[in-house]
This record gives C-alpha cells, structure tokens and sequence, in this order.
C-alpha cells in the first residue's frame, strides 16, 4: 500500500502546493453550547450561510464539525458555505448549490427526527484512541423503497491522506444513490492510509451487524471513493475487511467505483472496477488509470472506464460537465454484477 507520505509528496508534486498554510482558526476543542441558543435548527441555507452556523446547529450536535474538514484546511468562523472551495484544495467542479442541497437534506432528515450519522467506535476505543473522535458514517437512507431493506453503497471522500473531502467527494454521491433507491454511506476516516482503510473496514463491519437497523440489504454491495478514497475502495475490497482489523470477516463487494486516482496496484483478487478520470487532471494520470483497467481486464474482471475531455482533478458529480451523469452509469455497472 501506498503510505501517507509517498502519496501526498505525489500529489503536492503535481499541483505545486506546499504542505501546510492550514487556517489560522481550527476551533480545535469547539463546542456547540457557545453558540446553540443563536443558531436556529429551521436556518435557511444558502451561499451565505456561515459553515460554523451549519456546524453548530443543535440538530448536529456532536458531529456537525465532520461534515468539514478537520484538519489541513478546516474552516475558519467568517467562512460561508461560498468559501467551501478554500477547504479543499486539489478540487475542480465545487458547486455552491450542491453543497446548499447536501446540507438542507441532512438538516430536514434531523428534523423529522432521523438518525443520520453512526458511531463506528464505542466510547471505549475513543477513549483508548482519541484519534477515533473524529471518524463515523453518515447514513444516506434509501428513497421510496417502503419497509423493503435497499442495497447499499459506501463512498469515501478524498483528500490526500491529509483531510477528508466529504462535502464535495462522498455527501454529493451517497445523496444522489439515495434517491435512486439505494442506502449511501459516507464514511469519516482518519486521514492516513492505513488507518483510513482501518475505518473503512470497521464502518463495512458496522453496516452489516446493524443491517436490521439501517434497512439495508448486504448482499452485493459497493465501495466508492474518489481520488485517496478511491485507493481505499479498491484496497479495502481487493484485501477484504479482515486484512484492516474489522471484528468480523464480511463478504467481498461486488463492485468498485473509482474516481481519479492514479493507482497501479493490483490485489489479486480485484473486483469488478468502473473509472472515471478527467483528461487534463495533473494528479492522477488517466493513462495510469486506463493501465490498471486494461490489466484488470485482462484477467477476467469486469471493468468499465472513461476519459473525459477538459476535466481536472476531483470533479465530484460533474455538474454542468462532459462528466454529468457518470455517477449512473457508475450505478448501471454496479447493478449489472450484483
């Protein structure tokens, strides 16, 4: 596996940023008790909402700062939901409309009273490991499925190894497979390559021992993720879930969903894979991504890939791209090896 170091010097390499300029203000250690009587659980959100008015809504309390980044790039408190860009750097395509829809459909969901995001660690192991205070899953509940358990999806954002992108690069997809009927799961790791695949792992293991709970069907499911997190789909189903510390073997997915991410290794045992990279994107090389595909190809697995013309690194959905509409193609891949 690619570690931390070697895969963002390979990132900061070929988009010329420098490791670090972090924002001044992490709110490291803020609580929303200081401002929970101001802040309305009904807000309005628009491009001028401040991002810490969405963090520190009560409805989000005790998780509203992992819908951001915590670390590298986190938001500063005069930062609106117009500034997200700022919070995410290597990104293209960020759109301030996406980002209004994700965060009203999560406030609307707390509103009518629904759970929306799961502990994957017991307040045990974060007490033993703080680092775990800053991981979990967000649920994205399948629509119009009735009392009928939905086959589900986990997506993992990128972001380097060094943040965790969700916003743009894991919310916007698991609410876009929602509404077509299928459980979206974003998943909130550490941003290390190793323990990121820990995480991705424990929240597999999760789903499947609460599939009751969660409404969810485990049978073929699928891992997605975009650039880093695209790695961690394809380790993490390659390898299995035992190979990362998960309490409980659980069943290969069916299918991998991968966005630009310069990968070349192989598993050996590798699942169906469907890719998407943009051509001018200077991270991740579409000719090292077709490479991995043709070699899979080769062995027999099903895959399925493009190119797509003018794009750069982190597209996300693609809105008002050539890419628009990947993300069911993506869908219609997945579907057809389960």
């Amino acid at each position: 596996m690619m570690s931390r170091r070697t895969f963002l010097a390979a990132i900061l390499g070929a988009s010329g940023v420098a490791l670090g300029g972090c924002a001044a203000n992490d709110r490291a250690g803020h609580g929303s008790s200081s401002r929970s009587e101001s802040v309305s659980k009904t807000v309005q959100v628009s491009g001028s909402t401040l991002i810490y008015d969405v963090i520190d809504n009560p409805l989000f309390e005790g998780y509203g700062r992992l819908l951001f980044p915590t670390t590298f790039y986190p938001p500063t408190e005069d930062m609106t939901l117009d500034d997200l860009p700022a919070c995410l750097p290597w990104y293209s395509e960020i759109h301030t409309s996406t980002t209004i829809d994700v965060v009203g459909y999560l406030l609307s969901e707390r509103a009518a009273g629904r759970t929306i995001f799961y502990n994957i660690y017991s307040d045990a192991e974060k007490t033993a490991d703080p680092s775990l205070a800053d991981t979990g899953l967000f649920h994205f509940a399948a629509e119009g499925t009735g009392d009928a358990p939905a086959p589900f999806a986990v997506v993992s954002a990128g972001g380097g190894f060094a943040y965790v992108a969700a916003m743009h690069d894991s919310f916007p997809h698991s609410l876009h497979l929602a509404r077509t009927g299928i459980n979206g799961f974003a998943v909130i790791y550490r941003p290390d390559a190793q323990l990121a695949c820990e995480d991705l792992a424990r929240a597999v293991s999760f789903i499947f021992e609460h599939a009751d709970e969660l409404g969810v069907d485990t049978e073929g499911y699928s891992l997605w993720g975009g650039s880093a997190g695209a790695r961690m789909a394809a380790w993490v189903g390659g390898y299995g879930t035992a190979a990362f510390g998960a309490p409980a073997a659980t069943p290969q997915p069916a299918a991998v969903i991968m966005q630009y991410t310069g990968m070349s290794e192989l598993t050996g045992d590798d699942l169906a894979t469907y890719a998407c990279v943009g051509d001018r994107d200077g991270i991740a090389s579409w000719r090292t991504m077709q490479g991995r595909i043709d070699a899979l190809a080769k062995t027999g697995v099903p895959t399925e890939f493009h190119v797509y013309e003018g794009l750069s690194h982190g597209f996300g959905l693609g809105v008002d791209t050539v890419a628009e509409g990947w993300i069911d193609d993506a869908l219609a891949f997945w579907k057809a090896q389960r």
